[in-house]
């Protein structure tokens, strides 16, 4: 029981008293306890009302192993001393504790405070919303309020760097000419036009707008031999996961990128699960290529068929992450079949690279295929055995290297760049 319960238990008691008995000590003590009930209801109220949080978030769009930073302030905004406030925040971000009791508020004053929280999960979270709880100095009566005060997260796939990306020895520019024109410059010049508003200025022809008194720009086509695919396997039956606690499962900590200048980020760790390599895998090598000027589509089979398809560009690596933020290995349909449904889209001298942790042969069977089509293919496998499967993909393996794939072996808790670009 609480003490406010108490506290109305016995006003009850002593207001029989005193309708029974009519005695002035029983309407004393009835009137003091009724103070004891109107006082702390009437405290806790102005303790949680007449408050503002201000919640300000540094950025909205983080990856896995970088630092979100918060700042809160709350502000009294009543002439009446705040004696302590609690504040509990009900964000989803893992790891984030934004909560905090704050003591002694003065009037048209404000207390504040700021929150660091590295990032360890991919996905979209809100932060928010928050509630405040106070109470009358005795402990007597508490109320809180709800502030909808909601902020959306979105926190990327860790991402690593490649210097050396396995490619095939005949992935080569300057082939066919997809006759398809391109916003983008390309090495494929296709013809000259009038300038109109908007187009750059870099792209402006001086000398044939010198010939022709007007400003002429150039324009450009897409070569298909530089469209890459990345198909990712997210079917529900191809993930595996190593238990905590089982040997190798310390391996997951993973040597982050280094900058240019030699430093090093903060250790990144991902989870020891098939699913989580096989998505920090893909966005890794798509902003390898986005940023070598390439096109690159994306392939993912979860819940709900993602097909992106190929772009060029900073807003197409922005789609791609934000993709493989929120995709789960939901997927039903096994990996083959999806790569046999999506192969109309690999144009002859594309490249797809794919990623996989199916000990199931049958979708280096799909990737024969492909490659008999002429495309070329990468495939990155992902060690089932390393990850807890009872079953190893040396089969399949060895299918795709017969098949002509580039092969490449990740082990769980291994140097991703270093696996792939050995």
């Amino acid at each position: 029981m609480t003490r406010y319960r108490v506290v109305w238990v016995l006003f009850l008691i002593a207001l029989t008293g005193a309708l029974g008995t009519g005695h002035s000590l029983w309407w004393t003590f009835a009137g003091a306890l009724f103070t004891l009930i109107v006082i702390p209801i009437a405290w806790a109220w102005l303790s949680v009302n007449w408050l503002r949080i201000a919640r300000r978030t540094f950025a909205r769009v983080t990856h896995v192993g970088e630092i979100l930073e918060e700042e809160f302030r709350l502000i009294n905004l009543s002439r009446v001393p705040k004696l302590w406030v609690e504040v509990r925040d009900q964000s989803t971000l893992p790891g984030h504790y934004a909560s905090r009791v704050v003591s002694l508020i003065g009037g048209r004053q404000w207390r504040g405070w700021r929150v660091k929280t590295r990032c360890a999960q991919r996905g979209r979270y809100t932060l928010g919303p928050l509630t405040v709880r106070s109470s009358d100095p005795l402990g007597i009566y508490q109320m809180q309020r709800q502030l909808d005060v909601v902020h959306t997260i979105l926190v990327y796939p860790a991402t690593f760097d490649f210097h050396d990306f396995p490619l095939p020895a005949t992935f080569l520019t300057g082939g066919d000419a997809l006759r398809r024109r391109t916003h983008y410059t390309t090495t494929n010049a296709a013809g000259v036009r009038d300038y109109v508003t908007g187009d750059s200025i870099n792209r402006i022809h001086w000398p044939t707008s010198a010939r022709r008194q007007r400003l002429i720009v150039k324009e450009f086509e897409l070569d298909p031999i530089s469209d890459i695919w990345v198909a990712l396997d997210l079917f529900r039956g191809a993930q595996f996961e190593l238990e905590t606690g089982k040997a190798g499962s310390p391996a997951e900590t993973l040597s982050p990128p280094t900058t240019a200048g030699g430093e090093s980020h903060a250790t990144i760790r991902l989870p020891p699960q098939t699913e989580e390599y096989a998505v920090s895998i893909a966005a890794s090598i798509a902003k390898h290529f986005l940023q070598q000027g390439r096109v690159v589509g994306l392939i993912a089979h979860s819940a709900h068929r993602e097909v992106i398809p190929g772009e060029r560009g900073e807003r197409q690596l922005t789609k791609i992450l934000e993709t493989l933020s929120a995709v789960r290995a939901h997927g039903e349909i096994p990996f083959d079949h999806v790569l046999s449904l999506e192969s109309v889209m690999f144009a002859r001298g594309t490249t797809l690279i794919a990623i996989s942790a199916s000990p199931d042969t049958a979708w280096a069977r799909a990737v024969q295929q492909i490659v008999h089509n002429g495309v070329h293919v990468v495939a990155v496998v992902l060690d089932s055995r390393s990850f807890g499967a009872a079953e190893s993909n040396d089969d399949v393996i060895a299918a795709l290297a017969n098949a002509g794939a580039i092969v490449r072996t990740v082990q769980c808790g291994s140097s991703i760049p270093q696996a792939i670009e050995a």
